[in-house]
């Protein structure tokens, strides 16, 4: 359904999506920080949905810090790792290093210390600086778990 979609639309209205959907973004950033309108995190949340929901990973990632912070929605852990799963998996470096702590912590998760490495390794291969400190502290901290990621992960830093 998607392929067809994408088929009929010329390259020029794939592009001009693609501007309008990172405009909403921005503006959704703008209401975040007070930026030349009233602070208002309700709005703000209202922008990165949108922005989202049309696949953006920044905007992914900026909705799953608002669910997580409880800002302008009722703080749902759960709701945070949903998005920001789906802005790491297209490669985003913050939303990889947030989706680390979660499952370091079990924030919304089972918590998982394998799975908090990949994710911050993929965040820390990127020079992301705390994802790459997490990496080393969980390799040289949590014991015999670790012995066979000690070589992956931390040949790496």
């Amino acid at each position: 359904m998607l392929k067809k979609f994408v088929l009929k639309q010329s390259k020029s209205e794939i592009e001009k999506a693609s501007i309008e959907t990172s405009v909403r973004n921005k503006i959704g950033l703008m209401f975040y920080n007070g930026q030349g309108v009233v602070k208002d995190y309700e709005t703000a949340v209202e922008f990165f949905k949108l922005s989202a929901e049309k696949g953006d990973a920044d905007a992914q990632h900026n909705l799953g810090l608002m669910y997580a912070k409880g800002q302008g929605v009722v703080q749902s852990y759960k709701t945070a790792v949903k998005w920001f799963t789906l802005a790491a998996e297209q490669g985003n470096a913050k939303a990889q290093h947030n989706l680390g702590w979660m499952y370091f912590m079990g924030a919304g998760v089972v918590q998982d210390n394998k799975t908090a490495v990949k994710w911050y390794t993929l965040a820390a291969d990127q020079g992301d600086a705390d994802a790459q400190y997490m990496v080393g502290y969980m390799c040289d901290n949590l014991g015999s778990l670790y012995y066979l990621l000690r070589r992956r992960c931390c040949a790496r830093l």
